[in-house]
């Protein structure tokens, strides 16, 4: 590998999540603006929109969002099969 290829200045992070307020901290070399203090230590804060705490998809909260009634279509045609 090539020398001085990646980054050195690795420190801890604060990532908040802004639509639960849940924060974790991680290490990176982001910028940040911001800084909060956690445990008596001030650490720079990144905001986020959405991680895995708030996902729907991760928190099995997803809806089906069908407009056109294409999921009822296709069980319509293709639903009934194993109930024969």
């Amino acid at each position: 590998m090539k020398k001085d290829l990646h980054p050195t200045n690795y420190r801890p992070v604060v990532f908040k999540d802004m639509s639960n307020g849940d924060t974790f901290i991680s290490r990176s070399t982001i910028q940040a603006k911001e800084t909060i203090e956690i445990d008596g230590e001030t650490l720079p804060l990144v905001k986020l929109e959405i991680s895995s705490t708030s996902h729907p998809f991760y928190t099995g909260k997803s809806k089906l969002v069908d407009t056109a009634g294409r999921v009822d279509k296709f069980l319509n045609r293709y639903g009934n099969r194993n109930k024969k």
